[in-house]
C-alpha cells in the first residue's frame, strides 16, 4: 500500500469547507448545472457527468431538494442560468509543490485574474498550461470508514482499480466507474463517506513546518474563490498539518 493517503487531502479540503457550508453547496450546484448543460440531459441515467456531480454533492450532504431544483433550472429554457465553462489553472506552492486548480466560470478573464492574485499574495507562482498537469491522474476516489475484508472484496468485484488501507478503506476507480462502484458498495450495506472525481498526484512532495503552513493558507485562499471547484496539490502533509485550519 502506498504511504501517502489520498483521503487525507480530501479530508483536509472537506474540513475547510465545512465551515463555509453555503459556499460548498453553491459549488456543488454549479457543478450540477454545468453537467446538465454539457451532457445535454437532466437525467443522470444518461449523463455520466451529472451522475458523478450528484454523487459528490450527496457525500457533502447537499439537500436533495437543492439538487433537484438545480437540475430543473439547468434544463429550463427560461431559467437564465449562467453558462459555466471549465477552466484549469496550474502553479507552484511553497516547498516546490505542484498545484492544479479546476474552475467553472462564466467569465474567464475574471477567474484568471483572481487566481493569479491569490498566487501572488500567498507565496505561490502561476504556471503555464501543462506545467504540472502531467503530475496528476484523473481518478474516482471513494472512502469507506470501515476496512473489513468483505468491503475490499466487494470493491474489487465492482471494478475498483486500487485499494489503500488506513483508518478506513481508500478505493481508486477509473473516472467512468466511480458512480457504479460507490452505488454498488452502498447497495451492499457499506457506508460511503466520500465519492468524487479527483486529481491524484503520481508523486508527492513532503512538506512540513512553515512550508506546510503557507501552502495550507494558499490552498484555502484558492478554494475560497467563487469560481474554483477543486484545488489539488502533490503535497504529502504531516499527520497533524492536514487537519489543521489556517486563516
Amino acid at each position: 500500500m502506498a504511504g501517502h493517503s489520498k483521503w487525507s487531502q480530501i479530508k483536509r479540503k472537506k474540513g475547510a469547507n465545512d465551515k463555509k457550508r453555503s459556499a460548498t453547496i453553491s459549488k456543488h450546484l454549479r457543478a450540477i448545472t454545468a453537467a446538465v448543460r454539457s451532457g445535454g440531459s437532466g437525467d443522470p441515467s444518461g449523463n455520466l457527468s451529472l451522475k458523478n456531480a450528484i454523487a459528490a454533492a450527496k457525500t457533502d450532504n447537499v439537500p436533495v431538494d437543492n439538487i433537484d431544483n438545480a437540475i430543473k433550472r439547468a434544463v429550463s429554457s427560461e431559467s437564465g442560468a449562467a453558462d459555466y465553462k471549465e477552466a484549469v489553472y496550474e502553479g507552484y506552492g511553497p516547498g516546490g509543490t505542484a498545484i492544479y486548480i479546476e474552475t467553472l466560470t462564466d467569465n474567464v478573464n475574471r477567474t484568471v485574474a483572481e487566481v493569479r492574485s491569490v498566487f501572488t499574495k500567498k507565496g505561490g507562482s502561476m504556471g503555464n498550461s501543462g506545467s504540472v498537469a502531467w503530475q496528476f491522474d484523473n481518478k474516482g476516489l471513494i472512502y469507506l470508514p470501515e476496512n473489513a475484508e468483505a468491503a475490499q472484496e466487494a470493491a474489487i468485484e465492482l471494478g475498483a482499480e486500487d485499494l489503500e488501507e488506513g483508518e478506513g478503506l481508500e478505493i481508486s476507480t477509473a473516472p467512468a466507474d466511480l458512480y457504479a462502484v460507490s452505488e454498488g458498495l452502498a447497495e451492499r450495506g457499506f457506508t460511503v463517506e466520500s465519492a468524487q472525481l479527483a486529481r491524484v498526484p503520481s508523486n508527492t512532495v513532503a512538506v512540513s513546518g512553515d512550508d506546510a503552513r503557507k501552502l495550507s493558507v494558499l490552498i484555502e485562499a484558492l478554494e475560497d474563490l467563487d469560481d474554483v471547484q477543486n484545488v489539488y496539490s502533490n503535497a504529502e502533509w504531516p499527520d497533524d498539518e492536514g487537519d489543521e485550519e489556517e486563516g
